[in-house]
Parts: C-alpha cells; structure tokens; sequence
C-alpha cells in the first residue's frame, strides 16, 4: 500500500492519463475527502455520479489492492486533524436531518468549515506564496468570468482603493483581452475559476502564459486545468448543501490576499486610502441618513 500522504499526489499525478469516469471519481474523492471516510462506496460512487465499480477501478489504476486502501488513506488523515472537522463530521452523519437544524443552519456550519479550513498551514502558505507573487509583480490582471466576475471584482476594487498595479480584465463588446496588449514578464495574472471552468478563461490564461506573464490561481482542485500553469495557486471548496456551488470561501481568499499586500506597507496604504475617502467624501458618494424626497 503507498504510504500515508502518497495516494492524493498519486491520484493528481495521474488524473491527466486517467479515463473521463476515473476522473470523475478521483475529482469527488480529492475534493470531498471526508466524505470518502465516512460513507460507503456505493453512496460515493452515487454521489460523484459513477458506478461502484469504477471507484474499485480507480484503485486498481493507482497500483492499490482495492478502494478500501483508498478509504483507509483518507480516515488516516481524517483522525490525524486538528481542528476538529472529523469529529463534527461524524456528529453531523450520525445526527442525520434532524427536525429543526434546517438548510440555513446546514449551509452555514459547512461554509464555517470551509472558511476554518483556508487557515490550515498547507493554505495559509499558499495563500503567501501567491501574496509573494502578486507584491512582486510590476502590475496585477485580474480574471474572473461568469461566477467568478464577483471575486475578480471584488480583489480588483479593494486594490484600486490602494494604488493603481491592478488592471481588471472586463470590459464592454468583449475587449476585456485588450488589457493584456501592453503587459509582459514583470506582471502577474491572477485567474479565478472553478469547475465548471469557462473556456474563455482558460484560454486567456493560456494567452497570458505565451506572452510570459506569470499566472496565479485561485481555483477549485489539485486537478483544475489552471494548477499546471500557474506558478502559486489557492484551492478553494465549492461544495455547497444546495444545487449551486459557493463562491464564499474564495471571496474570503481574495479578502485576505489584500489584507497581505496592504500590510506590506502599512504606512503607503493607509496614505492611499485617506486619498481615497477624501475623493469619495467630495463626491458626497456615502450617507448615513435617508434622503429628503427630490421634487
């Protein structure tokens, strides 16, 4: 059996050459980890939308004896947490949909999960290695399209408050692109997609990469299509208790990476955003009052 540690990176090393249905399988193990260790293979299986046998398959394609060593690698690292998220799995499973506890307080306690989880010391370096990247950059592109037009928005708004390095990639009639006529390998894009991943923006990031623009990601799984051509990346959960993925934990990602840059200068950052709240106080943009009615 590999040992403990090697069966996620194995599963990442081969994805490209797995079968779509392996894929499939691998991706929901990889991305729903805890999951593998508490339910049945059946029940996994139903869940990542493949039959039993593939997942028995996926463990023959990994040189392992059979999915149970699959299961054993994943309950090893469930039990060795700190955090206490096995424990409240568990408590969850066992507790079932108990009368009361609602899909608000479900949505809830998962996203408090998923958010406790970013400050884990694997994320925590990823989250200053892209830091590092971005800081270093001459400018910063930003892309996000579809769902993740708002997390792109929201990183590049909170920069712009602090100086003029971020450059946000969208733009009316499909000129977004043109943003990039002028940048070269001093700058950074930082690309945020999840699964469904939109074609556009892989292939701007492909465009990005040939133009010898470094490339940060903030994406979904150790086997998003972004991983192998980004220098840093930051893995976000997505999965939701609704039909609609979060975008949740990925917005705090974006929160935090600007806390980061700003406190590299503490000093620059706080004379930029004074400048800020002086342009904004003289176009009277803020209120604490409801308006009189306008005649």
């Amino acid at each position: 059996m590999l040992q403990q540690g090697a069966v996620r990176d194995r599963i990442v090393e081969r994805f490209d050459a797995m079968s779509p249905q392996l894929q499939a399988a691998a991706r929901y193990i990889l991305e729903h980890s805890q999951e593998v260790a508490l339910v049945s293979m059946r029940e996994l299986a139903r869940n990542a939308g493949v039959q039993p046998a593939t997942m028995t398959r996926l463990a023959k394609f990994l040189g392992l004896a059979g999915f149970e060593d699959i299961r054993v690698h994943f309950s090893d690292a469930l039990r060795l947490r700190a955090d206490g998220f096995a424990a409240r799995a568990i408590e969850r499973d066992n507790a079932g949909t108990e009368a009361g506890s609602g899909l608000a307080h479900r949505m809830l306690q998962s996203l408090s999960g998923q958010i406790a989880r970013l400050s884990e010391p694997e994320s925590l370096a990823r989250l200053q290695a892209v830091a590092d990247r971005l800081a270093a950059a001459r400018r910063v592109y930003v892309l996000g399209l579809r769902s993740c037009h708002s997390v792109a928005w929201h990183f590049h708004y909170v920069m712009t408050l602090l100086g003029d390095k971020s450059v946000h990639l969208d733009g009316p009639a499909g000129t977004g692109v043109d943003g990039l006529l002028r940048a070269g390998d001093q700058d950074v894009l930082l690309v945020i997609s999840i699964s469904p991943y939109a074609l556009q923006t892989l292939e701007i990031a492909r465009l990005a990469r040939e133009k010898k623009i470094g490339i940060v990601a903030i994406t979904d799984s150790e086997v998003s299509p972004l991983i192998g051509i980004s220098e840093a990346s930051i893995l976000c959960a997505t999965e939701s208790q609704t039909f609609f993925h979060t975008l949740t934990p990925a917005l705090a990602v974006s929160e935090v990476l600007c806390g980061l840059l700003a406190n590299r200068d503490r000093q620059a950052s706080l004379d930029a955003l004074q400048r800020a709240d002086q342009h904004l106080a003289s176009l009277n943009i803020y209120t604490n009052t409801i308006p009189p009615r306008r005649i």
